[in-house]
């Protein structure tokens, strides 16, 4: 059966699982760990992207966001991408870091939200990365230790989070940390990590009895929520559809851009992708190839084509200008 495509509404909430291919681990020590949630946090600043939890573990990561005005699929490219070149380029290896296709569950915010932070904060304690709730508060590979205060993370939206527990920020602390604690004993919530008619109703003997009342209710696999709410964001992502770019679109707005920049900056197409290295082609095609990679997705191959130089090449470019911001993520980088 093919799969469907993603239900990517800017301003949804999404429960978002990554996942190491083959089960491998996509951090390795705390630098890498570094390197991940500085670039959760930066791109989400870019792409204002609201990010309420998350929990990073060896061989996966888990997000709860709400998508931003470009929607889900563009801040989830740069973020993997662009990790998985620095991942790739630090540990001397190639190929696929994460799974192709990561999961991501369309939530109902009124029923799950603060449910869904619960279960993404506990994480680390379920694998047993930390001994304790008192740990985990101040684990700083995890969004709980933010929104108790102990881990600094601006671009995590700890406000929005800490209002469903009360008005007070002292006492909203202490009742989001009763209810995680009050979690710890439901492990593996299987409900929370798929949509569907029996993780939306709560299981299947919920179902059953619908079924013998006769009640029906419209589900989608990609959405946790109610019949009315799978019915609303199915409606309104069939017409976002419509109008959303394909991989050729995105090519073909990339040859735009390469036009318009050479034009302003009095440089010639032709000259660009002959490879010529007078010093302002050069600052012209480094700058484009940001922009082709981070911003049209496109590879390191087909920008090196549309720049007429190799992927090494446009690699490298990358590299000297994180090399002179180390503190700003690399861009999308994928051969």
């Amino acid at each position: 059966m093919p799969r469907q495509p993603r239900l990517d509404i800017p301003g949804t909430l999404h429960h978002v699982i990554v996942r190491g291919i083959g089960q491998r681990k996509i951090v390795t020590d705390d630098q890498d760990r570094k390197n991940f949630v500085s670039r959760i946090g930066t791109i989400a600043s870019e792409t204002e992207t609201a990010i309420y939890a998350w929990a990073l573990m060896s061989d996966h990561v888990h997000i709860l966001l709400r998508s931003g005005p470009s929607g889900l699929s563009r801040y989830m490219r740069r973020l993997l991408s662009s990790y998985a070149a620095y991942y790739n380029r630090r540990h001397h290896r190639h190929g696929h870091l994460f799974q192709d296709r990561y999961k991501s569950i369309a939530c109902e915010e009124g029923p799950y939200f603060k449910e869904l932070v619960r279960y993404i904060h506990l994480n680390p304690l379920r694998a047993k990365l930390v001994e304790s709730l008192a740990k985990l508060d101040r684990y700083r590979w995890c969004g709980h230790s933010v929104l108790m205060g102990r881990i600094k993370g601006n671009w995590q939206d700890r406000d929005c989070v800490l209002k469903w527990f009360g008005k007070k920020e002292g006492e909203a602390k202490k009742a989001y940390r009763r209810f995680v604690k009050d979690g710890i004993d439901q492990g593996h919530r299987s409900d929370l990590v798929g949509g569907g008619l029996i993780r939306s109703y709560g299981g299947w003997s919920a179902v059953k009895a619908m079924r013998r009342l006769g009640v029906q209710k419209k589900s989608d696999e990609r959405i946790l929520g109610s019949g009315e709410f799978v019915e609303q964001l199915i409606q309104q992502s069939d017409k976002r559809r419509k109008v959303q770019f394909s991989a050729t679109e995105r090519l073909q707005q990339a040859v735009v851009l390469v036009k318009k920049v050479c034009k302003k900056k009095n440089v010639s197409v032709k000259a660009l992708k002959s490879g010529n290295r007078r010093q302002n082609i050069s600052m012209v095609r480094s700058q484009l190839a940001e922009r082709l990679v981070e911003e049209y997705g496109l590879s390191l191959t087909e920008t090196g084509r549309q720049l007429g130089v190799s992927p090494s090449a446009v690699a490298k470019s990358l590299i000297r200008r994180d090399r002179k911001n180390p503190g700003r993520p690399a861009p999308n980088r994928k051969a």
